[in-house]
């Protein structure tokens, strides 16, 4: 053996000698492992649906044929796709029916909601937390039910509510029935209800990050203000808005971006009025086969959800240095409300019933009724019948209680909702060990922002995406498996930001100690790591549960409508049955709100703990 070989030998050994030494180390090997995994799931189904962009579906090769005089065949090569969704190929008014029409749809509702959601939770962060208004811990409290809920409770309630004989489907609503009175048809479906209801949904998302950084503000900058004889309203505008403009700007992006994808309240509120949106248009045309025009829809969704977010770090990467908390004063200088304080206080109180408290009532009642608004027709037959409910042009089966089909489709969403849960809880766990100890390392950069990178993605073209993956992939097409692997992926960033958060609070004194006296690591996260912070990864388990249960728009295209509960609520809904829609919408409001409790004693997590609801 000559000399070179030698030393090839000894670089070959010294650099399986570091590999070895590397991979010994459980929180380096964690990294390596979700790295690949992650890159597996996002980029491959990214791949996928660019792929099926370019592919030709059924009806699409039908549809091209036809017109072209062509002879393609359904998954041939094609760039028609993109010509006669986006640039108007042969009809200018297919591509404005189909594309640019629900995409300005989407668009104006998804600025009406954000500014929607951004006033009303501004103002109500702010009186919480600079006014004397009473009843604070209620009012703080009773808000965020709306966003702890499905984002369709209100649009069921919208509807009734407001619905009337004389639009949509004919059903008479509680308005009516009570008052004789008809609103106009824009008031019960189109942008309007859709606007209201998307922003009553997430303003108290808006409420949290705004109510956060008021109440984090420093009371001095505000109170030097007022020495200087600033007047309230410019303190307001030269002051307070600027401090949270970080926070606002957030929220408008954030929302912007969830609504614009949002499918189930368009669905409810907006398709019986001829009002559609991307992400119905692209169901619909996937429903008919036409998907290679469908995953079009799929990427401007994806570019449009991952801009707003990128925008929004961008925007925040500037304002890096908005420094608001120093030795801070903790006095804070109320704004005293004097008589209208009563006045605010009453007006909302009332709000927040009909926001958080009638939608409980509403679907209670409307699933007693026989005859959708005639309350004179109240019946139990809905929950309690035995036998099959007719008067439909669906089979409907029995009553609520003892519906196979309906408690199937709720076992269904609580496996997989479990499944997901503790999916996403241990992954989230170890993904915030791994990054934790290795903070300086380029791989566990890359894993953290891999981890987060599905939040960027909208529910619904998220679903789309793997939906592409089943059209090559057919053994998991329709499968539990693929509902599994969609939401774990979708749910995990929050539970890796919260996995890693929680263990950077934790000194490497406290494992190094365990290690000294020989506990093996398996012992060191069970009997150390986890009880320090059970609290943090409690929550991380349970908070993709009570998202995965109330979820619609991320499985609506991937399984039947017998196989979850949300499915299911939506196939009555559509069909017209409305006393089992609202019973079913009943159920899953209940389970969210005592999953939600159940966090809050386990944890003792809120959603607006430490904004200022005391």
């Amino acid at each position: 053996m000559n000399s070179s070989q030698s030393k090839e030998l000894s670089g070959a050994g010294l650099f399986l000698n570091k590999v070895r030494t590397y991979f010994s180390k459980p929180a380096n090997l964690i990294v390596v492992i979700f790295l690949v995994i992650l890159l597996t799931c996002i980029i491959y189904p990214l791949y996928s649906v660019l792929y099926a962009s370019f592919t030709v579906g059924k009806m699409d090769s039908m549809m091209y044929n036809s017109l072209f005089k062509l002879h393609l065949k359904p998954g041939d090569f094609t760039m028609l796709n993109f010509t006669m969704m986006i640039a108007g190929k042969y009809s200018h008014e297919y591509s404005l029916s189909f594309f640019w029409r629900p995409l300005w749809n989407s668009v104006r509702m998804s600025v009406y909601s954000s500014a929607i959601a951004a006033l009303v939770g501004g103002v109500i962060a702010w009186l919480i937390t600079r006014t004397d208004i009473k009843c604070k811990k209620f009012i703080s409290s009773v808000f965020v039910f709306p966003y702890i809920m499905p984002s369709w409770t209100l649009a069921l309630v919208w509807k009734n509510v407001f619905a009337n004989s004389k639009v949509g489907t004919g059903v008479t609503g509680m308005l009516e029935s009570l008052t004789g009175i008809c609103v106009p048809s824009w008031f019960v479906y189109g942008i309007f209800p859709c606007a209201i209801v998307m922003g009553i949904h997430y303003a108290p998302f808006a409420y949290i990050l705004i109510g956060g950084i008021l109440r984090n503000m420093d009371a001095n900058l505000e109170e030097a203000a007022t020495i200087l004889k600033a007047g309230r309203w410019r303190i307001i505008r030269k002051v307070t808005l600027p401090i949270i403009m970080p926070a606002l700007f957030s929220t408008i992006l954030l929302v912007f971006s969830s609504t614009m994808a949002s499918y189930a309240v368009p669905v409810f509120v907006g398709s019986p009025g001829n009002f559609f949106v991307l992400s119905t248009m692209l169901r619909s045309l996937y429903s008919s086969s036409y998907s290679g025009q469908s995953y079009v829809m799929t990427l401007v969704l994806v570019i449009i959800g991952a801009g707003m977010l990128l925008l929004n770090q961008m925007v925040l990467g500037k304002r890096k240095s908005f420094t608001t908390v120093t030795g801070k004063s903790g006095q804070v200088s109320y704004v005293k409300l004097g008589k209208i304080n009563n006045v605010i206080t009453a007006i909302l109180v009332v709000v927040l019933f009909f926001m958080a408290i009638f939608p409980i009532f509403s679907f209670a009642l409307e699933s007693l009724c026989d005859v959708q608004g005639d309350y004179s027709t109240i019946t139990l037959k809905y929950w309690t019948s035995r036998t099959p409910i007719e008067g439909f042009n669906i089979p409907v089966g029995e009553g609520i209680l003892f519906n196979p089909r309906i408690w199937g489709a709720l076992w269904g969403s609580l496996k997989l909702s479990f499944v997901v849960a503790v999916t996403v809880g241990i992954s989230g766990f170890l993904i915030g060990y791994g990054v934790s100890k290795n903070r300086s390392s380029k791989l566990a950069s890359m894993l953290s922002n891999v981890a987060f990178f599905p939040y960027l993605i909208p529910a619904m073209a998220f679903g789309s995406i793997f939906l592409a993956v089943t059209s090559k992939l057919v053994f998991l097409r329709g499968t539990f498996l693929i509902l599994v692997i969609v939401a774990s992926v979708k749910y995990l960033p929050f539970a890796s930001r919260s996995g890693t958060s929680a263990m950077m609070q934790l000194s490497g004194e406290i494992e190094e100690a365990a290690i000294i006296v020989g506990a093996p690591w398996h012992k060191r996260m069970l009997r150390i790591l986890f009880p320090i912070q059970k609290s943090s990864f409690i929550s991380g388990f349970l908070l993709p549960f009570v998202s995965c249960i109330r979820e619609l728009s991320l499985f609506i295209l991937l399984t039947s409508s017998g196989t979850l509960i949300t499915t299911l609520l939506s196939y009555f809904d559509e069909k017209n049955v409305e006393q089992m829609s609202n019973g079913i919408n009943l159920l899953i409001v209940a389970i969210v709100l005592i999953v939600n409790f159940t966090i809050n004693k386990l944890t003792g997590a809120s959603i607006d703990k430490g904004i200022g609801g005391n």
